[in-house]
């Protein structure tokens, strides 16, 4: 991937991210510092450690762009917000499935580009994609979406996968990326509409 796409794909992950993290503020009832933390942990949360584990300079510190689409995007949800009142929770929905779609692939080309194995890229897309998300529920009192058994994590994987698979296959690129996308974004909208919550262990009768 061309660094201008990487570049692109990583600041719109950001931005819906942050937007996601402003609409749960918003659901919340917390005030101006309250929704800028959400919306920052949000939507750096998961490329900061995923950075880390990789050893390489924290995204957002060098490089600000992923600031100002932070705040930028923080802003223009409040006045929206401020200009609509009322917001249906299923803008939060697709806003966040979109972000775990963009920071998924993110997270899998940042370490196949560090020169890692294409497991431990999957694992970082994932790292991604959850965990800006887990910090911004677990600052809600919430339990983590991708704790709840409605295909979150799921998602992330199912994309990794088929990035992987396309790869393999010598798919043209923009369709590798293009398809993991529409994977992991659509299982997670198709859980959310279809309310699958698969059960890890058997349900006493």
């Amino acid at each position: 991937m061309s660094s201008d796409w990487f570049h692109l794909l990583n600041v719109l992950g950001v931005a819906f991210f942050a937007i996601s993290g402003t609409l749960a503020g918003y659901d919340k009832e917390v005030d101006g510092i309250g929704v800028t933390v959400l919306a920052s942990v949000t939507a750096l949360g998961g490329g900061t450690l995923r950075d880390i584990l990789l050893n390489q300079p924290v995204f957002w510190i060098e490089d600000p762009d992923y600031l100002y689409s932070t705040y930028l995007a923080i802003l223009i949800t409040v006045l929206l917000i401020r200009h609509f009142s009322r917001i249906s929770a299923q803008y939060f929905l697709i806003v966040d499935a979109v972000g775990l779609g963009l920071f998924n692939i993110v997270g899998i080309e940042k370490a196949l580009i560090e020169g890692t194995s294409m497991v431990v890229a999957v694992t970082m897309g994932v790292t991604t994609g959850v965990f800006g998300s887990l910090i911004r529920d677990v600052i809600c009192r919430e339990i983590p979406l991708v704790m709840r058994g409605e295909l979150y994590a799921t998602a992330c994987i199912a994309g990794g996968v088929a990035y992987a698979v396309f790869l393999y296959l010598s798919v043209p690129y923009l369709w590798c990326i293009l398809g993991s996308l529409a994977t992991t974004g659509g299982i997670r909208l198709a859980a959310v509409y279809f309310d699958w919550k698969p059960k890890l262990y058997k349900t006493p009768d």
